[in-house]
């Protein structure tokens, strides 16, 4: 199995990570340009939601399978009639990507997605095709509450951090989680999600709106 993954750094070392259980390789790349895909039967597309375009897909030889991130989009609003039977919408954040489950929606019933056993993930959850996905949906809200929580100055971001991991067992608390993750990630799926049901359940934190905004503005001075 020929495999390419594009993607950031961060993102591709936690696909390295779960393809080495399995003594596998891939080549790793960090963009599309001047990369010839022709040769690759499976391409995971790990920032997909960042620049939505699948033209250099199209057409392909090999007529590989896509493995598109899709936190931030729904597969429906992006995927040509002539690639439903290739593409895969994956839960490819970083935490996320390396349990031993992996989260995913297609649009054809005819995809099998045995493939991903395979690669050495032991359970596949299918779920609908929908914005913020399953476990990013919730896993963001916590976090989003747990700035409401830092906000009202009930406690601190260490004892909220504290507090989850002890009483839910989650492998991380909400801050924490939410720099593992991204802070850019949580805001704008949070704002997508929002934006695609006008429920007001996911109105953003202020504060966490303040980090967000720090953050782009380090990121855009780095």
């Amino acid at each position: 199995m020929n495999i390419a993954a594009i993607g950031s750094i961060k993102r591709l070392e936690a696909l390295q990570r779960v393809l080495s259980s399995v003594a596998l390789e891939f080549t790793g790349f960090e963009s599309t340009k001047n990369i010839d895909l022709s040769n690759f039967n499976l391409i995971f597309d790990l920032n997909f939601d960042d620049h939505l375009d699948l033209s250099s897909y199209m057409n392909l030889p090999q007529n590989p399978i896509l493995c598109l991130n899709t936190i931030k989009v729904q597969l429906e609003a992006f995927v040509p009639p002539s690639l439903v039977n290739n593409v895969v919408g994956i839960n490819a954040l970083p935490t996320f990507l390396e349990r031993k489950s992996i989260e995913c929606s297609t649009l054809s019933s005819q995809l099998d997605l045995d493939f991903f056993k395979k690669l050495g993930w032991e359970q596949i959850h299918l779920v609908k095709s929908r914005v913020g996905m399953v476990s990013p949906r919730v896993i963001f809200m916590i976090i989003n509450e747990a700035y409401f929580t830092l906000e009202e100055g009930t406690a601190n971001r260490e004892d909220i951090d504290k507090g989850m991991k002890l009483g839910t067992a989650y492998p991380f608390g909400p801050f924490e989680w939410s720099q593992l993750v991204g802070i850019d990630v949580v805001y704008e799926t949070l704002l997508a999600i929002k934006t695609d049901t006008g429920d007001e359940r996911y109105k953003i934190c202020n504060l966490l709106k303040t980090d967000y905004l720090f953050f782009k503005s380090y990121e855009l001075q780095a």
